[in-house]
């Protein structure tokens, strides 16, 4: 199992604080031959709608050296699991953590926003040091 992200339980108190209830630290899934952790799972439960919402979070710091290079290996990631999350729990939506300043200061530069965009790559952007969810986007 891979080491947590510096930012792991940051993003982890920020979804309790939204109102989601933290099912899998990591979630488990294999497939394809492979096993795979990602960071958090997580469900809403709608009382009035008697269903619930499943989403799965994968962490990243962005505090490497080159943020070109870690959302490179992000990206990838971010594909294998989405791949595995629709053969495996297709109920659950998979989305990637990205702290506020890298997402101003990348993720809205052509390239990165094109290839989110092209991939469906859901973002949780937010806030390591208030702990919270400042935006999502889907």
């Amino acid at each position: 199992m891979a080491a947590k992200d510096l930012f792991h339980d940051a993003v982890k108190r920020a979804l309790e604080k939204d109102g989601w209830t933290i099912t899998d630290d990591p979630l488990f899934l294999r497939f394809g031959g492979l096993e795979m952790y990602i960071d958090l799972g997580a469900e809403r439960i709608f009382a009035a709608e008697r269903n619930n919402e499943k989403i799965a979070v994968e962490v990243k710091s962005f505090v490497a050296p080159s943020t070109a290079t870690e959302f490179s290996t992000a990206l990838g990631q971010f594909l294998k699991y989405q791949l595995a999350l629709e053969a495996v729990e297709a109920d659950r939506r998979l989305y990637l953590a990205v702290p506020m300043d890298t997402y101003r200061d990348f993720f809205t530069l052509e390239l990165p926003r094109l290839l989110v965009e092209r991939y469906r790559v859901h973002l949780i952007v937010y806030d390591p040091e208030e702990e919270v969810i400042t935006q999502w986007q889907m």
